[in-house]
């Protein structure tokens, strides 16, 4: 049925799916690609903070078991990974920290839609401390690299969810996006990233994460993948805070959009740092937009009016980390970063976290006001390439700060209003790295971002182009 809805476009869960099914390949032989992979590129890439092997061969088998039995679905026997702040039963949940985490003795909600649906979890990707960074790097796992070119980051903060999708590792992957960490490291790795709507994959054991920021995401080296992958997860359990209504991704991708009037935006929301549009990435974001205009869209320059939505962001964000930093076992050894953000954590709590929380509404309505005019939002998904390796080590606080607002001031905004976000390949830098640009959408707006997205990778086909050498295992296998 999926397979008869995307057509001819190109899906490694599809093809999968369909081998599976047909006896060409097994679920445990899947597994055990995936975890000679992790094994293969571990020492260089660096993706994964915790590799289940014999649990993962143990739910192949299942897998294997429930194909003979003749039941079929999409992610039945798939190998996926999941970022290290979602809950996977018999592993630590140490959200990038160092220290001694007790394993957790049930999944996430997430996870657990992911078994039901019967995907085999390989493992857990590195994520930087408490996801606070567009660079996946810590005292706690050490350096996890790009691809793409190992001198550069994958980004942040679901920067090992990337790395093991853009590596081959795994077909797709989850990760969370609490200020970009989703479509960054998407745009850095040449991936299709979906945050979606506030709610859609539901944060449980959480009632919401980070004030409500953070929601999870997927990670894709195509539009079907990343759909499919997002379909499967989402769903609320009953102790959600937030419950959005449903919505048909798999029917979006057979369905081409109408002409859609989209708004064209360079300009990021104010922070009290200058911003500087690397010129390569201008570059990408208007060739993304003459495509789309080639594709019968109108696109309109029209810079959004924000408003206040940076003094709404740093309370939740800093609330967040303070009580997430609570729950470390060992809290001497975090940086001393995270200690400076949970201390402004307590600083901006009470009133001030009520009143950024109320501000939500009225920042809505004032941006909702574009999208009575527009039907999609055009913008770079970050300011810059990849960063290097090591771009933020030895940096204060105040510094680190400059350094990631300068490079990724574009995605933060979405995740304070809570609305769905989509990073799309973009092209590269002429140095080989590359660069994104993000589809925003309004309430619920995940189909018709589906449907555009899927329209402009037929045209442009960017899952055709892999990193070579070390960041590609298929290539070094041969």
């Amino acid at each position: 049925m999926v397979e008869s809805m995307t057509g001819e476009r190109a899906s490694e869960l599809v093809r999968m799916a369909r081998e599976l099914g047909e006896g060409r390949v097994s679920a445990r032989g899947l597994a055990q690609e995936a975890l000679r992979r992790i094994d293969a590129t571990q020492g260089t890439l660096n993706a994964f903070r915790w590799v289940r092997d014999g649990d993962a061969l143990r739910d192949a088998d299942e897998a294997d078991r429930r194909l003979r039995a003749g039941e079929r679905g999409t992610l039945l026997g798939v190998p996926l990974a999941v970022k290290d702040d979602m809950d996977v039963a018999g592993l630590p949940t140490a959200f990038g920290c160092p220290g001694d985490f007790p394993a957790k003795r049930t999944d996430s909600e997430a996870v657990r839609r992911l078994r039901a649906a019967g995907a085999v979890i390989v493992g857990k990707t590195n994520t930087p401390e408490l996801g606070q960074w567009p660079v996946t790097e810590g005292p706690a796992f050490g350096v996890t690299r790009n691809p793409w070119n190992t001198a550069r980051t994958p980004g942040g903060s679901s920067g090992g969810s990337a790395a093991a999708v853009a590596a081959g590792i795994v077909p797709a992957a989850l990760g969370s996006d609490g200020a970009g960490s989703v479509r960054i490291p998407a745009a850095w790795t040449h991936l299709v990233g979906i945050k979606p709507q506030r709610g859609r994959i539901s944060a449980w054991p959480e009632r919401e994460a980070f004030r409500g920021l953070t929601c999870g995401g997927v990670l894709a080296r195509t539009v079907t993948d990343a759909a499919l992958l997002l379909a499967a997860v989402s769903g609320s359990h009953t102790g959600d805070l937030h419950r959005p209504a449903a919505v048909d991704l798999v029917a979006a991708l057979a369905r081409p959009p109408r002409r859609l009037r989209i708004a064209l935006s360079l300009r990021p929301a104010f922070a009290a740092v200058h911003h500087r549009l690397h010129p390569e990435v201008r570059a990408a974001t208007l060739r993304t937009a003459r495509r789309l205009e080639a594709l019968g869209h109108e696109v309109v320059a029209e810079e959004p009016r924000f408003g206040p939505v940076g003094l709404t962001f740093v309370p939740r964000s800093m609330s967040g980390v303070r009580e997430w930093a609570r729950r470390v076992p060992e809290r001497r050894l975090l940086d001393g970063r995270t200690h400076l953000n949970a201390r402004g954590g307590l600083l901006f709590g009470g009133a001030v976290l009520r009143a950024a929380r109320a501000a939500e509404g009225p920042l809505r309505s004032r941006m909702g006001e574009l999208f009575g005019r527009y039907d999609v939002l055009l913008t770079p998904t970050t300011a810059a390439p990849p960063l290097p390796v090591g771009a933020l080590d030895g940096l204060s606080g105040r510094e680190t700060n400059s350094v990631m607002i300068t490079a990724c001031p574009y995605a933060w905004p979405w995740n304070v209003l809570g609305w769905p976000a989509m990073n799309v390949p973009a092209g590269f830098t002429a140095d080989g790295l590359p660069l994104g640009s993000q589809l925003l959408g309004p309430s619920d707006g995940e189909p018709l971002l589906v449907s555009l997205a899927a329209q402009l990778e037929d045209a442009e086909r960017w899952f055709e182009r892999r990193p070579e050498g070390i960041g590609n295992v298929d290539e070094a296998a041969a």
